[in-house]
Order: C-alpha cells, then structure tokens, then sequence
C-alpha cells in the first residue's frame, strides 16, 4: 500500500510516499481502507518537530502522519463488537503517538471510530473528526458556553475554528470571529454575528465583556484575548506551546483559562455526524489533494491561509 512517511523532523520536503505492507488488525483492533484523511496544524507542527506530540515520537521514524480519517472497515481483529466488514466510519488513530491516517489503509482501535455520516461523501468525513472534536470540547466539555452567550472565535476560518462557529450558534450564541477580509463572507454564511478584520483592528479594542474566548492562534493573540472578558469569563486556548503562559497570566487576574488536548469521544463525534446530517453544520473543505500532493498540501496548511480544511485523497 501507498503510505506518507517521515525519517526524520524538517520542512515538507521530509514527506515521502513509500510503499508498505498493509497492516493486520489485532484484538480490538479494525483495519480501515482510507477514504481521506483531513490535514491538521498538529501534522505540520509534529513533522517540523514541535510540540508535545513531536516529543512523543521523537526518535521513533519512520512515522506516518495523519490522526483523522474516513473510509470503509476492510478487515477486523477479535472483539471488535459493533463493526463490520464494510462499514462506513470516521473517526482518529491513536492520539498522539501513532498517526498513520495518510495512508491507503490504516489500523485503529474499535473504540476510536464513528459511523460516518450518510449525508455528505465518506472521503469528506474524514476531515471532520479531530478539528470537530477540538471545537466540541473546547466549547462544552473543557468550557462551558451557555446558550445565547457572547464569544470570540480566533482564526475563525480554519479548521477548529469553522466548526467552532457553526456548534456555537446551535446554542444560539453570539458569535464575533477573526479573520481575513477574504474570509468575512464565508464565515457570515456559517452564521457569524460580527467578523473582525485582524489586519486592520486590535480586536481588544472593539470586544469586551464577553462570556468566553476560543483562543486557536496562542501567543500574544491569547494574552491579548483576557482583555476582552467580563469578570466571570472563561477562555480554551488549543496551541500547546503558548497555553502554560496563558494560562498562568489568567490565573493572576482571577480569569479561567484553560489549555486543550484533543482526545476521542466516540458519542460526541455521533452528535457531531447528526448535527451533520440536519445540516446544522456542514464541513467545508478548501482543497483536496493525492497522497503524491502531501507536500504542496503542508504548504499550503502552513500558511495559515486555509478556508476550513484541506483533505488527503489516497
């Protein structure tokens, strides 16, 4: 099989596709025939070398990249319960030692799996599941947005970011995003109150006593961001690097702020395909690429510029 592999950290040039064995599922175990897999910051970060997950695989090459995907069960271990052969499913590889989504075939746990929704194609599911979550958990289960509440969405266009805006106004909120002027239309559409052109205005200097911040640039773009929270507001800062500097500035100034790791929930990414399925939220994919293409993809994703998410085909 055709799989995206890394012998060492570095720019895109260090992507690679190799051919392989196919895997073999073990116990509890479900071999998946990759559909598409969605390209995420923490791809680029973790090739270039950066961040937790960089550290965890450190060392360990080649590896592949890839963490989300979608396709059909193509073969299964013992005790796997629910799946069978030919079923539609989305969902991670485990997170975040060992990747391998940007692959023809990749294995993962039973647990670590959805069925995919029925309304959109199977491949594009598969840029769902790591991005959504982030923003589910980032909005309901690390923070605890409240119906009709006012919050600001950083990087609002993106991956994190698009589904953030669409799971919020499913509660009702209301929704100030950042972004680029070339993104200001796209986001209104997926139901954005106000958009805040981050070139031209400081944002702190518009926004202020808000209920909740959804930080998805860290930095200086999320100490900024404690400026614009009433006394009782909460902020999910998602970069790693960033978040313990955050976090400890928050803490002096009696904010909560709190960092986010992913992880998967396999009833949440079910809410997420329903909500998909009424079209309360619609994945929006910018770019689709071969696996031949990983490398002009990591650039492009690196750029920063992306419109919701850019998507593998193997």
């Amino acid at each position: 099989m055709k799989q995206v592999q890394i012998i060492a950290f570095g720019d895109p040039d260090v992507l690679r596709v190799v051919d392989t064995d196919v895997p073999k599922p073990g116990k509890g175990e479900v071999l998946v025939r990759v559909a598409g897999a969605g390209i995420n910051p923490i791809d680029f970060k973790t090739r270039r070398g950066l961040g937790f997950a960089a550290e965890r695989i450190r060392g360990n090459f080649p590896w592949s990249p890839g963490y989300e995907f979608s396709g059909w069960v193509e073969a299964v271990g013992e005790s796997v319960g629910r799946w069978r052969i030919g079923d539609a499913v989305f969902g991670m590889t485990p997170f975040p030692d060992q990747g391998g989504a940007y692959s023809e075939f990749a294995v993962t746990r039973k647990e670590l799996l959805a069925p995919a929704p029925g309304s959109i194609p199977v491949a594009n599911a598969g840029a769902v599941p790591l991005a959504a979550l982030t923003a589910w958990q980032a909005l309901f289960e690390i923070g605890s947005l409240q119906a009709e509440s006012k919050i600001l969405i950083h990087a609002a266009a993106g991956g994190v970011g698009h589904f953030a805006v669409q799971l919020a106004k499913t509660l009702d909120a209301y929704v100030i995003a950042t972004a680029s002027p070339d993104n200001h239309d796209f986001l209104l559409e997926l139901g954005a109150d106000e958009v805040i052109d981050y070139h031209s205005t400081a944002f702190e200097t518009v926004c202020y006593g808000l209920d909740f911040v959804l930080d998805n640039v860290g930095g200086g773009v999320g100490l900024r961001s404690l400026d614009v929270l009433s006394s009782h507001g909460q902020m999910v800062t998602v970069p790693t690097i960033s978040a313990q500097d955050i976090i400890a500035q928050g803490e002096e100034r009696g904010i909560k702020v709190t960092g986010l790791t992913v992880h998967f929930d396999a009833q949440q990414l079910e809410e997420i395909a329903d909500l998909i399925d009424t079209e309360d939220v619609k994945p929006h994919i910018s770019t689709v690429f071969t696996l031949a293409q990983v490398q002009q993809a990591h650039t492009l994703a690196e750029t920063g510029r992306g419109r919701g998410k850019l998507l593998l085909l193997p």
